[in-house]
């Protein structure tokens, strides 16, 4: 009983590793799959090309000194950079470079929220600040056993 208090107390507990850290990190990869896949197709029309309108907020309002070409360029891979992480999220493939290239993504358009945005909203950067810590968490954590990643890695170590 002691050495089960003592591991619950630091968090290396059994049943909550093998039990409820799984699920969280799966609900969380569902959930930023959810909020940043319904985001990137936003920005696309029938054709899977960016809409107008999304190219000209990245030239106008995102990257008004770049170039034409960088901000349209930017403005593709953002797009699809929201597209195709939630997919490696939901498969729980890929899932650290995914969620890294999703942080950055993220900390810029929180910063592009606190300093550039003239509608700036408390709300919103907390969304951010949320989404984030969530993407850190699997980061640091890794995608759980509910995973593709922990599949892979289970066969390499075994072979």
């Amino acid at each position: 009983m002691k050495n089960f208090l003592a591991g619950f107390l630091i968090g290396d507990c059994a049943p909550l590793n093998l039990f409820l850290k799984p699920l969280m990190l799966l609900g969380f990869r569902l959930y930023l799959a959810y909020v940043f896949f319904k985001s990137g197709l936003t920005k696309i029309g029938s054709d899977f090309m960016l809409t107008s309108s999304t190219i000209d907020l990245f030239k106008w309002e995102y990257m008004p000194y770049a170039s034409e070409q960088i901000a349209t360029t930017g403005a593709y891979l953002a797009t699809y950079a929201e597209i195709i992480i939630p997919v490696l999220f939901v498969l729980g493939f890929l899932t650290r470079p995914a969620a890294l290239a999703l942080f950055i993504l993220n900390a810029v358009a929180t910063y592009y929220i606190v300093s550039v945005a003239d509608d700036f909203s408390a709300a919103g950067q907390w969304q951010h600040i949320t989404w984030g810590t969530m993407i850190a968490v699997l980061f640091a954590f890794g995608p759980g056993g509910l995973s593709i990643d922990k599949m892979i890695s289970n066969r390499w170590k075994n072979s």
